[in-house]
């Protein structure tokens, strides 16, 4: 088999994503997002993640220019160098599954936690990374901006990030647009924005917003497919593949940590002496509980 097909595929799904139907258009990005799971699972399995019918994959494999669906699964099932890990079943994981149906929705849930983890940092190139750490950490100032569930994220991000990067700013402040704060941006400006499906419009009208002031942009999101109009210097993708109603951020969270490790290590001396400082600070003003002795 062609060694570069699944490359050669996603690049075709890429390209074309925006002339597909609606049902296809999903598809689609279901296989540049998960194409690990795209590898593993049965197309009944695929269509249900995707949430399309299993006709809608049949119909775009025909597409692509392959004789089934499996012809076209083939290239990254034969791909997977890492599915083991991600397969894995934990003896523990496996021990509750047995005990109840609440035992169920454990095993079910620890271990999508343990997979989008896996898938999250694997895809991870090192260069990226190194370029990332970089481009942050001599920039003139870094704004971070993410809305509903996706704040949760950035509130982490800044909180322990600032302290490598005290250029990091969160946005919106003060009930203001995200946009407002980034009015007075320049080039040399960082932005970082944190958003996933369903895309946050606000998100995604900064990120316009900041592009055409010639601010450098970072997106951590859930695709590579986000708006065709974007065109960020930099995108860290993590899986948000759930179980429940809502996207799993374990992923997300595990790939901020390994961002904020870049930037710590970057930030070098300097970083960990304003760490010292905010430790000290803290606990000169009583920011800790401490239980009290009993007389």
């Amino acid at each position: 088999m062609d060694p570069t097909l699944k490359t050669k595929t996603t690049a075709a799904l890429k390209e074309g994503i925006l002339a597909f139907s609606p049902q296809m258009k999903t598809a689609a990005k279901y296989v540049i997002d998960y194409p690990s799971d795209f590898g593993l699972d049965s197309i009944r399995e695929t269509a249900r993640k995707a949430q399309v019918s299993t006709y809608t994959f049949v119909n775009m494999a025909k597409n692509l220019g392959f004789e089934s669906f499996e012809a076209f699964r083939q290239p990254y099932r034969h791909a997977l160098v890492a599915s083991a890990a991600v397969q894995a079943n934990p003896d523990w994981i496996a021990s509750h599954r047995e005990i109840s149906e609440f035992g169920q929705i454990y095993a079910d849930a620890a271990k999508n936690a343990l997979s989008i983890v896996t898938h999250s940092l694997e895809r991870q190139q090192l260069k990226e990374l190194e370029d990332i750490a970089e481009t942050l950490i001599s920039a003139n100032a870094v704004y971070l901006t993410a809305v509903r569930s996706s704040y949760a994220a950035a509130y982490y991000l800044h909180y322990v990030g600032r302290m490598a990067l005290p250029t990091l700013q969160l946005i919106p402040r003060h009930q203001n647009s995200a946009i407002d704060d980034l009015n007075d941006t320049k080039e040399g400006d960082v932005l970082i924005a944190i958003t996933v499906t369903p895309y946050s419009r606000e998100t995604i009208e900064a990120c316009a917003f900041a592009k055409k002031k010639g601010v450098k942009l970072l997106l951590i999101t859930d695709s590579e497919v986000v708006s065709p109009e974007l065109e960020p210097e930099h995108t860290l993708v993590a899986s948000i593949l759930t179980t429940h109603n809502f996207g799993c951020f374990s992923g997300m969270m595990a790939l901020i940590e390994l961002l904020m490790a870049f930037l710590m290590k970057r930030g070098g001396v300097a970083a960990r002496e304003r760490i010292k400082s905010y430790e000290k600070l803290r606990i000169e003003n009583n920011a800790y509980w401490v239980a009290q002795k009993k007389h």
